[in-house]
Formats: C-alpha cells, sequence, structure tokens
C-alpha cells in the first residue's frame, strides 16, 4: 500500500481534475483497483478522513472508500480514561449509484479533504438506496441514512465533479475557496 496525494482546491491544476466526471470500471474488480482501493483507504486514514473518491488522489474511475467505523468501542472506557476508538470499518464502493433518495431532508456539517480546514452544512436526501460493486466484487444494494447517506453522497458527487462547496451559495463558495488559498499559501 502507499500513500497518495490528495489534490486540493487551491491548485489549478487539481481543480480541472476534481472536476471532471469520473468513469465507470469496465470489468471486473480486479487485484490492481483492489490494490488502488488500499492505497485510497490508507491515504484516508492518514489525512485523516472518514471518505474519498478515486478522483481526489488522480484518478478518474468511480471509486469510494469509506470507513464510519462499526459504532462498537474496541474496549469500555475506565474511570478517567478517555473514550475507546471505534472499530475500523472500511467500506469499498466499485461503480456506485443511488437508485432511491427519500424526499425528506437531512442538514450535516460537511467537511472535505480537497476543501481542508473548511466545513458548512449541507442539506441532502435523508436516506438513500445505494448500488455497487464491493471489494470482493459482488453486488451490493443497501439503504443507507444518518452519516452513512450523507458520506455516500457527498463521495458521489465527487464522481460527478461536484465538490460540497457546490451546494453551498456563490459568497460562502468564495470564502471557502479563499480560505483554503490563504492557508496554502501560509504553509508555503
Amino acid at each position: 500500500m502507499a500513500l497518495r496525494r490528495i489534490l486540493t482546491i487551491d491548485n489549478p491544476a487539481d481543480l480541472a481534475v476534481l472536476k471532471q466526471v469520473s468513469t465507470p470500471v469496465e470489468g471486473p474488480v480486479t487485484d490492481e483497483l483492489r490494490g488502488l482501493m488500499d492505497d485510497m483507504l490508507e491515504t484516508m486514514y492518514a489525512a485523516p478522513g472518514i471518505g474519498l473518491a478515486a478522483v481526489q488522489i488522480g484518478d478518474t474511475r468511480r471509486v469510494i472508500v469509506m470507513d464510519l467505523g462499526d459504532g462498537a468501542p474496541e474496549a469500555e472506557a475506565g474511570e478517567g480514561e478517555e473514550e475507546p476508538q471505534r472499530r475500523p470499518n472500511p467500506r469499498y464502493f466499485v461503480n456506485p449509484e443511488i437508485v432511491w433518495a427519500s424526499d425528506e431532508l437531512f442538514a450535516y456539517e460537511e467537511g472535505c479533504l480537497s476543501v481542508p480546514e473548511y466545513f458548512d452544512s449541507v442539506e441532502r436526501p435523508a436516506r438513500v438506496r445505494v448500488r455497487y460493486l464491493n471489494y470482493a466484487g459482488e453486488q451490493v444494494e443497501e439503504e443507507c441514512e444518518g452519516l452513512y447517506a450523507v458520506c455516500i453522497q457527498h463521495e458521489m458527487d465527487h464522481l460527478e465533479g461536484v465538490l460540497f462547496i457546490d451546494h453551498l451559495s456563490r459568497l460562502k463558495r468564495d470564502r471557502a475557496v479563499a480560505k483554503v488559498k490563504k492557508a496554502a499559501r501560509l504553509a508555503a
């Protein structure tokens, strides 16, 4: 596995790639594709983040990785101890598609590894049904709600060349871009 560079909106060449519509994966899930997903997961964990689309590392295939944990703590916290970490629960999505979305909406404060250090509320369908191929190449269809629904929709937006800030008003979007560019200048 290898860490990959995450593309960010402050770099014009990166932004041009991030705005591309990703292409479907042709054929079965191969070892090469699983290697890409492993690299994506390692990159996402190192960032740290909870979801990553392949286009965010410059690969324009319709692939997503995500890890929201499984909700179960690794161990119970004792008196005066920090809350335990959630167990990893990596998920892999090849050629995901939303086949149904609820009319009910849900607002959540989102962030993005390609828009570092900026967070804002985005309203999306509260529940969606998604169909995809998993790591083993098996077709899966499942309903998602809560953070899972938010995250899969956020990552699937990336596959369409859409960033979460594209859901915001022009003023908020411009403010986000300016903040990211300023932070990049200060870091250089």
